[in-house]
């Protein structure tokens, strides 16, 4: 059966989407190249169908408000809508996917739009998985599997800690910064500045971002980690009572948050933190394609008998192949899992809204378009 798929957003995360979907051969799938811009839409459809070499890909002009009449139309033969547009339009395209009875699937980290869409989805014979990218995203499933595994094998219910952290960094860095852009830049200045989620003594608490920088040794490799916001999802929820202590934290080269902290407490008066914050770190920081990115999850807790156990997993993801193109790690490690939701919407096993900890883990981090990029886990 072909499904048509309607990619809201034909950035580089979009764009990667497209490829992915219509490069593999587990889903027969038509896309459309959603964006405001027609330029930006034609130019990632032809980047699709010139990757694959088929004509799978079609652009659309999409208005930055309202519906046009090519617009509807697209929205009336589409199955789902996959969402890689800022979060701000998230309740804008989930209604759309309500009103014309499509499957929908977003990125956003963005907490207001995720309750709004939450309400959006509510009692919905349709599927609106939120949150599905990398962090959050596949982050929290495979934290949960690794959760759920640990009580398993060691006949527990509860667990002393989950941590989970995420870095996408450019395999070099320089003085004084020791960065270089990955992925949006304001989305890094947004995550650095607003408040993150936390479980602390089995309570879910609001903390200052970057208010704990500590050092952390992974493959033996240095990075050091703080807190940033949005990558918990909604495990501090899901998993109340059940874990003493969770974070989400970003991976970092060591000395970057120290440069980040001093520009952001230097802020001149009256001056929003977030665009200072951008603007800074784009007029000093370049954009690289030779990405990487890490992702690290762990459960420590007691078994049965009282011994302290953990159970970890850790990924290094770099820029691969996928039809005749290469993608950066961030846009597979983002769009993988995106697409993944997208198979698991269109099998119809999922309806109204769903959250990281609702999601079948095995299924979905084994699933042909996650576990081609992260490998399998068991």
């Amino acid at each position: 059966m072909r499904h048509k798929i309607l990619i809201a957003g034909s950035g580089g995360i979009g764009s990667a989407a497209g490829l992915i979907l219509q490069a593999s051969a587990e889903l027969d799938t038509e896309v459309i190249m959603a964006d405001r811009y027609m330029s930006a839409a034609q130019n990632a459809a032809d980047y699709i169908n010139d990757g694959t070499d088929g004509n799978g890909a079609s652009p659309l002009e999409m208005p930055a408000s309202g519906l046009s009449p090519e617009l509807e139309a697209a929205l009336k033969s589409a199955d789902i809508i996959l969402d890689c547009l800022p979060g701000s339009q998230a309740p804008r395209m989930a209604t759309y996917a309500r009103d014309y009875g499509c499957h929908y699937a977003n990125l956003t980290e963005y907490v207001k739009e995720t309750d709004e869409v939450t309400e959006i989805a509510q009692g919905s014979d349709k599927g609106f998985i939120l949150q599905t990218g990398l962090a959050p995203g596949y982050i929290n499933v495979v934290a949960h599997h690794l959760y759920k595994r640990f009580c398993d094998k060691h006949s527990v219910e509860k667990v002393e800690a989950i941590d989970m952290r995420v870095g996408a960094l450019s395999q070099n860095a320089k003085a004084p910064y020791f960065y270089a852009y990955t992925w949006s830049p304001i989305g890094v200045a947004t995550e650095y500045v607003k408040d993150a989620i936390v479980v602390k003594n089995y309570k879910t608490e609001m903390i200052p971002s970057l208010s704990q920088t500590d050092t952390i040794i992974l493959d033996g490799k240095t990075y050091e980690d703080d807190f940033t916001s949005g990558g918990a999802a909604d495990l501090p929820k899901a998993l109340a009572g059940k874990v003493k202590d969770l974070s989400y934290k970003t991976l970092r080269f060591p000395g970057h948050y120290a440069w980040a902290k001093n520009i952001i407490t230097n802020t001149p008066a009256g001056k929003d933190k977030v665009e200072h914050l951008n603007e800074t770190m784009l007029s000093k920081i370049p954009a690289v394609e030779d990405d990487v990115v890490i992702v690290h999850a762990s459960v420590k807790g007691q078994d049965s008998k009282g011994a302290l156990r953990a159970e970890e997993a850790t990924f290094h993801i770099y820029p691969s192949q996928v039809g005749k193109h290469t993608l950066r790690a961030i846009q597979t490690t983002t769009a993988g899992p995106l697409c993944e939701a997208a198979r698991l919407l269109l099998t119809g096993e999922y309806s109204g809204p769903v959250f990281q900890s609702m999601i079948d883990t095995h299924s979905f981090l084994n699933g042909p378009f996650v576990k081609g990029i992260y490998g399998e886990v068991k």
